[in-house]
């Protein structure tokens, strides 16, 4: 099982707790005002982010000092001459309430894309991390202010994870996709795919895989299994266009590429489909 399995068992398990008639209702509105109150303080909460994303920055530099965290990059598959995919951060502890199991890639490599791409994984990462500890704050700040007591907190805890997995490599390329999520009364997740010609020192397209006919080469294969998905009454997980459901690919779709060389487009959760469909995915062949 991996540690995404474990996390959405755990969470179904977790979220299955009974609450109280009524407190959840309250919880969730003392939430939602809590949020509204805090739009209102952000101009003076800028600089107090941009010092937690520092000492974040900070902390994974200590860390990737450390004898375990080097002990686990020694151990990643070198990728080819040209480059090799490091966990160049990795930790699991529990502090405040949240449990985090954390594992940040860096890609190593010569010229400027893996040096832009390990900063925005960074700041994804620094971001993520202030975003799981914003939200379980709130929760817990509305949960005890509309009532809620020591006794029906019952110990709560919240998981929070990065994680990453290389979908392919060649000598000179490599796809990978990494998932932040947290998981707590509600969930978010979020996946980032990076696709990489360390050769030309640029990001693989659609446009390099498909061809010039890339748009429609990729609408007409996501819409023919968005209409093979639907069941013998014809009913399915997909919103129709009208409904804000799919309508076109463009440079932004997010994709990684399969050992077979086949890119898969990756849609978020609710984008063009009910949450039960979890992260679209559409081979593009």
């Amino acid at each position: 099982m991996n540690r995404f399995q474990h996390f959405s068992e755990a969470r179904a398990a977790y979220e299955n707790v009974p609450i109280p008639d009524g407190l959840e209702a309250r919880v969730q509105e003392g939430i939602r005002q809590g949020r509204a109150a805090r739009a209102l303080r952000q101009r003076r909460r800028v600089r107090r982010w941009a010092c937690a994303a520092a000492c974040f920055a900070a902390l994974f530099a200590g860390l990737n000092l450390s004898p375990a965290v080097a002990n686990a990059a020694a151990g990643v598959p070198v990728l080819g001459r040209l480059f090799q995919v490091l966990t160049v951060v990795r930790f699991e502890k529990s502090e405040n309430g949240i449990d985090y199991a954390v594992d940040v890639p860096a890609v190593d490599a010569e010229g400027d894309l893996a040096k832009t791409v390990n900063d925005m994984i960074q700041a994804k990462v620094d971001l993520h991390m202030e975003k799981a500890r914003q939200d379980w704050q709130d929760y817990q700040d509305a949960f005890f202010a509309t009532g809620g007591t020591e006794e029906e907190w019952g110990g709560r805890t919240m998981d929070v994870s990065v994680d990453y997995e290389i979908k392919s490599q060649t000598d000179t390329r490599v796809s990978f996709v990494v998932t932040m999520a947290e998981g707590w009364v509600a969930s978010f997740e979020e996946r980032y795919c990076y696709n990489l010609d360390l050769a030309e020192d640029r990001p693989v397209t659609l446009r390099d895989l498909l061809g010039e006919d890339w748009v429609s080469v990729s609408n007409a294969a996501i819409r023919r299994q968005i209409e093979e998905s639907g069941d013998e009454d014809g009913s399915t997980y997909f919103f129709t266009p009208e409904q804000g459901g799919f309508t076109t690919v463009d440079e932004g779709t997010a994709f990684y590429i399969r050992e077979d060389g086949v890119p898969v487009a990756v849609f978020p959760r609710y984008s063009i489909a009910a949450g039960a469909a979890g992260f679209p995915e559409f081979p593009l062949a």
